[in-house]
């Protein structure tokens, strides 16, 4: 078997137990409420996302290299071509796929989260704050990367539907196709391409999203506040901030799997980059290390819906069970 889908069926093993052995209930509402939410602010923030792909997997689009299509040069650029060569509507190019991709990745995360949490010790964030951020960052780094070797296949599909360039036809034409493809010509492994990193990348920038958030949450002094406004504007300031630095934290490790993900379709001896090394040196070598970062200021943009997640996830939760 193929070690990276023995590793995947292993984790998923691991995490079903663990599943199972968690309150049912709990489970399902975080579930549902984290799914919901991300699939709002992915929809709202679909077209900063796509620009933030486009910028960043240019250097490794086939049209891009050819001259086919000129480089983008900035998020303007982007924004006002991919309007007047592809339409307004493209800008949501993919997205029924990022939120088939996104409610199960979303929903896992939050459901493990609080999950993987339970198992850990209670600690008084007042006297053990070493201790209770580094749980923190623990649970929301593991439940990432669970809730990631779930969905990679979605993840992957969703890069490339819109890393698309140009006013030629689309080269896949929705997410089956896409899948289809890719299977055929490099097998299931092509569609895990990039895994490795994507779980080395996954943990620090889940583990800082979810840990900062929920570290700052428990020193909000308006997290209960009964004043809605009041109570919403605090927490959305957290999880800005911890977006924000969750995003750069992990950036570089997330350029490098796009890169692979965009060869995965073409045999394997027209690979460009032969693995997460081979990649991450081509690219500081051939382009600076700045290159590791391109399309960063986007996903600066982009986190605004990561935050907005985390805030309605925390208002949906706190609303039902504030019900019963």
């Amino acid at each position: 078997a193929n070690p990276k889908e023995t590793l995947a069926a292993s984790l998923l093993l691991f995490i079903s137990l663990k599943i199972m052995s968690a309150k049912q209930d709990n489970f399902i509402v975080n579930f549902l409420a984290g799914g919901v939410s991300g699939a709002v602010a992915k929809t709202c923030t679909a077209p900063i996302e796509r620009v933030k792909l486009l910028i960043q997997t240019q250097d490794a689009n086939p049209k891009i290299i050819s001259g086919e299509v000129p480089r983008y040069t900035g998020i303007v650029d982007c924004f006002a071509r991919v309007s007047s060569e592809q339409g307004i509507k493209a800008f949501w190019r993919g997205n029924l796929t990022n939120i088939i991709r996104y409610f199960p990745t979303q929903a896992f995360n939050f459901a493990f989260k609080d999950t993987i949490k339970a198992m850990f010790p209670k600690v008084d964030k007042s006297t053990q704050f070493a201790s209770f951020f580094m749980i923190n960052m623990a649970s929301g780094g593991l439940a990432g990367a669970g809730s990631l070797m779930i969905v990679y296949p979605l993840d992957y599909a969703r890069t490339r539907l819109a890393s698309d360039v140009g006013t030629g036809k689309q080269q896949f034409s929705g997410l089956i196709d896409c899948l289809t493809k890719t299977v055929k010509s490099s097998g299931i492994g092509g569609l895990y391409n990039g895994i490795g990193v994507s779980i080395v990348g996954i943990i620090p920038y889940r583990g800082v999203y979810f840990g900062l958030f929920d570290t700052l949450s428990g020193y909000n002094p308006w997290q209960k506040s009964e004043s809605g406004m009041l109570r919403a504007s605090s927490k959305f300031a957290c999880a800005q901030f911890s977006a924000i630095a969750a995003g750069y934290a992990s950036y570089p490790f997330d350029t490098v799997r796009r890169r692979l993900q965009m060869q995965s379709e073409k045999p394997e001896a027209e690979w460009v980059y032969k693995g997460t090394a081979d990649c991450f040196a081509k690219i500081v070598k051939d382009e600076g290390a700045t290159a590791l970062f391109k399309g960063a200021g986007a996903n600066a943009l982009r986190t605004v819906g990561a935050a907005l997640v985390l805030v309605l996830y925390s208002e949906i939760t706190a609303a039902f069970y504030a019900s019963q």
